[in-house]
């Protein structure tokens, strides 16, 4: 998603599918790099829309990563059994990504319920790749954006869930942290040829 498709920015090519607000699209310039459309979404408090942004534009992997840190924040020091479990099963899979782990953190994101952020980042993990369909049955691939849009709610939650009026302020820490994510994995530097 990095890349420049066509006449199309990176910025523009990822906002393409990230579903952002008019608001956001707005502010959105044919020479605005990601990083900085990313800065200024949330100089203009569109949280929500930066973290979409974020979600769409990092890798799966790394993208559930992301998610996995703010869920584990928002679920506290000594969260209920079922929501360590979740967040446990996708620690799992983020670390050894296999089609086993994957269900595992699905079936742990639902006993943990998808609305809670720990939930949503397992249904994340299980739309990262895989099939849906039970296994030995016929190959029912996700949709390609479907982790993303989980990833951002599990974020958007974790922001949200619980003491809303520091919401600003926790999605300013997991707005950086997901920048942070795309600079360490050097997301949208140049490709050296």
């Amino acid at each position: 998603m990095a890349e420049t498709t066509g006449t199309k920015s990176a910025a523009e090519t990822i906002a393409g599918v990230a579903e952002l607000s008019d608001e956001a699209l707005a502010m959105l310039q044919a020479d605005l790099d990601p990083r900085s459309f990313v800065e200024r979404m949330t100089a203009g408090k569109l949280y929500r829309d930066a973290v979409q942004f974020l979600a769409h534009a990092l890798p799966k992997r790394e993208a559930v990563w992301w998610a996995w840190v703010a869920a584990r924040r928002a679920s506290g020091a000594n969260p209920p059994a079922k929501i360590a479990a979740a967040l446990a099963a996708v620690e799992n899979w983020i670390s050894q990504p296999s089609d086993e782990n994957r269900r595992a953190a699905r079936a742990a994101g639902e006993k943990a319920e998808f609305r809670t952020p720990a939930g949503c980042v397992g249904l994340a993990v299980f739309l990262s790749g895989g099939s849906l369909a039970a296994p030995g049955a016929p190959e029912v691939p996700p949709g390609e954006y479907l982790s993303a849009k989980m990833v951002a709610g599990a974020v958007v939650v974790s922001a949200l869930a619980t003491e809303p009026e520091k919401g600003p302020e926790k999605f300013q820490s997991f707005i950086s942290q997901g920048l942070e994510v795309a600079r360490r994995i050097k997301l949208w530097e140049p490709k050296q040829g």
